[in-house]
């Protein structure tokens, strides 16, 4: 039986959907499928090399960092395996992945284009190769596989306020967004389109999950109301069969603002928080970004999720070419007003703007002039700040968000840290924080975010 081997390097600590789903196709066409999540196990040495194909999902920059590493041990431990690398991250990488001997890379909709190029191993093509593909057609999407993955209580919890955790399942109820936000990494590939998966196929995934213990479910879409018919009735549909089951969801700012009644529904199905990127607080650098929402909107979605019962969880791009000082300051300021302190883990508040291959931030006019040559080892366009002040900062403030990750620092103590980090910066003294930023909110116990670099510790795990 042709042997075909799918490899994670990351998904936030969360059992993925990205091998789920592919492994489904290749089981149902009679292929022996072996998936390997590398964000918690060792490269299989014996599965490796027994296998013909080889698949390495790359679905953010964290994970294609990883993978550029493991590459080659992948390489040495199967030499006769055909590699091939899919996901978001895939296309754009094409040319690096190419020098590691990757002749098959597929962006968008990539489950048919893997069965096809398992189907000409099996048949004994001497070089079995797609080339390049970014196919975002509609595909009729199957209730995932996920017996070949590690149980779930190997991965990422959900920690509630009152100290106990719930088992995490995964689950994608879309892929795509239909938003051109120019520093996101949906855009090159999908360029505004996004597909649904089926409500049926959606419950019939979750079912599976809560079988195998998860009490909360992430959805991992890019935009959970992209389609908000499709995602009120995936709501609906999963309350109706788990009426105890929570989850949470991403879901943009304008979206938020724009669709209050819909995010009280959500909350009277179950959803516990929103995640939403938020990026900055400064209208020039949202209006460069293309994020469709204000600084103003941002508090807006504040009050409706708060209104409806829900926390809200931003996530930051804090650090770019036009970050200030003093603007980041506001931004701190700003969530301590808005008593959001507990909501942010610090790595959010340490992000700095990634610019990857083929991303539309080059459509900002004299962009080209703040970049750097492409950089092959960290995948991306290396940029400096003009006021090295502000690359100091954000070198030091990644310093304390590490620091805190790796202690498990409650959130309002690194908060205080990187507060006084940069009031300092400018030469201020940092004022005491008030008593009051927040109340404790329930999070993911995995904080990484998919545009932060790779840490040392997860390189080195593989």
């Amino acid at each position: 039986m042709t042997q075909v081997a799918l490899i994670s390097p990351y998904e936030l600590g969360r059992q993925p959907f990205g091998l789920a789903e592919p492994a489904r196709w290749l089981d149902d066409a009679g292929f022996h499928v072996r998936c390997c999540d590398l964000a918690i196990e060792r490269l299989p040495a014996d599965a490796l090399a027994a296998a013909d194909m080889i698949a390495i999902y790359l679905p953010m920059h964290t994970a294609t960092r990883i993978a550029f590493e493991v590459l080659p041990k992948i390489r040495a431990l199967a030499p006769r395996a055909v590699l091939c690398a899919y996901g978001l991250y895939a296309p754009v990488n094409a040319r690096g992945l190419a020098r590691l001997g990757v002749d098959t890379v597929i962006g968008g909709e990539y489950e048919p284009h893997l069965l096809a190029l398992a189907e000409r191993v099996r048949a004994g093509e001497p070089r079995p190769a797609l080339g390049v593909v970014n196919d975002t057609s509609r595909i009729a999407f199957r209730t995932p596989l996920r017996d070949p993955l590690p149980s779930l209580d190997r991965y990422a919890g959900l920690m509630m306020p009152d100290g106990t955790s719930r088992p995490l399942g995964f689950a994608e109820a879309s892929r795509g967004c239909k938003h051109l936000c120019r520093h996101c990494p949906v855009v090159p590939v999908y360029e505004g389109r996004f597909r649904v998966v089926p409500v049926d196929v959606v419950v019939a995934d979750v079912a599976q999950q809560v079988a195998m213990g998860a009490r909360h479910i992430s959805f991992g879409d890019p935009d959970f109301l992209n389609g908000p018919t499709h995602a009120l009735r995936v709501a609906r549909a999963l309350h109706d069969a788990f009426p105890q089951l929570t989850y949470d969801a991403t879901v943009k700012i304008e979206h938020i603002v724009r669709y209050p009644g819909h995010v009280e529904t959500l909350a009277g199905t179950g959803c516990l928080f929103l995640i939403s990127a938020v990026e900055s607080i400064d209208d020039r650098i949202l209006a460069r970004l293309a994020k469709g929402h204000t600084a103003r909107d941002f508090e807006r979605a504040v009050a409706i999720t708060r209104a409806a019962g829900l926390h809200l969880t931003p996530t930051f791009v804090p650090f770019t070419p036009w970050t200030t000082i003093e603007g980041y300051r506001a931004l701190l300021e700003r969530l301590t007003e808005l008593r959001l302190v507990e909501s942010v883990p610090a790595v959010q508040l340490s992000i700095r703007l990634l610019v990857p291959a083929g991303s539309h931030l080059f459509e900002i006019d004299g962009f080209e002039r703040l970049v750097e040559t492409f950089d092959d080892d960290m995948l991306g366009y290396p940029w400096r700040h003009p006021d090295p002040a502000v690359d100091a900062l954000q070198a030091r403030i990644q310093t304390l968000a590490e620091a805190a990750a790796d202690r498990a620092e409650p959130r309002r103590a690194a908060f205080e840290r990187i507060w006084s980090c940069a009031h300092e910066a400018l030469g201020d003294e940092p004022p005491a924080l008030p008593d009051d930023v927040g109340v404790p909110v329930p999070m993911h116990s995995e904080p990484w975010y998919c545009c932060a670099e790779p840490t040392s510790s997860q390189l080195a795990a593989v």
